[in-house]
């Protein structure tokens, strides 16, 4: 009786494990949310779209988007943007005003390569691989 009780046991959580796992598959660009789209359009205009991932984890779905020049956008399943990474400077209308004019008012010198936003706010990466903290009203907190 135990070895069934076990047997039982072991098979759930082996499809409970299985069932958790990541899932990525991936779509064209029109299978991005229409807000993703339009972010694409308004920001990256001379982009291409190389390709879209989408990640299906647990309960949250999200897209990554590889564009052409080394850009790569994170969004959830609304297409609100999460997050922008790039090899080279990021365009300035991508990174909220109040952090973008803190940056360009502390460190002249160097430019925003990679901006996110998550649940506890929000950070950048500098040119010079620097941190950046903030709230996620863009108010400075600290170097990480």
């Amino acid at each position: 009786m135990k070895k069934v009780i076990y047997s039982v046991f072991s098979f759930a959580v082996a499809l409970v494990l299985f069932t958790a796992c990541d899932k990525e598959s991936i779509v064209s660009a029109d299978g991005l949310p229409k807000d993703a789209q339009l972010f694409i359009a308004q920001h990256f205009p001379g982009h291409e779209i190389l390709q879209v991932v989408k990640d299906r984890d647990d309960l949250k779905t999200t897209y990554d988007v590889y564009l052409s020049d080394g850009f790569n956008l994170d969004f959830d399943k609304k297409g609100k943007i999460l997050g922008v990474e790039g090899t080279s400077k990021l365009p300035d209308s991508v990174v909220p005003e109040k952090i973008l004019a803190y940056v360009q008012a502390n460190f002249p010198d160097h430019f925003i390569r990679d901006w996110e936003l998550d649940d506890r706010g929000q950070e950048v990466t500098l040119s010079d691989g620097m941190d950046l903290k903030f709230d996620g009203a863009g108010n400075f907190l600290r170097i990480d």
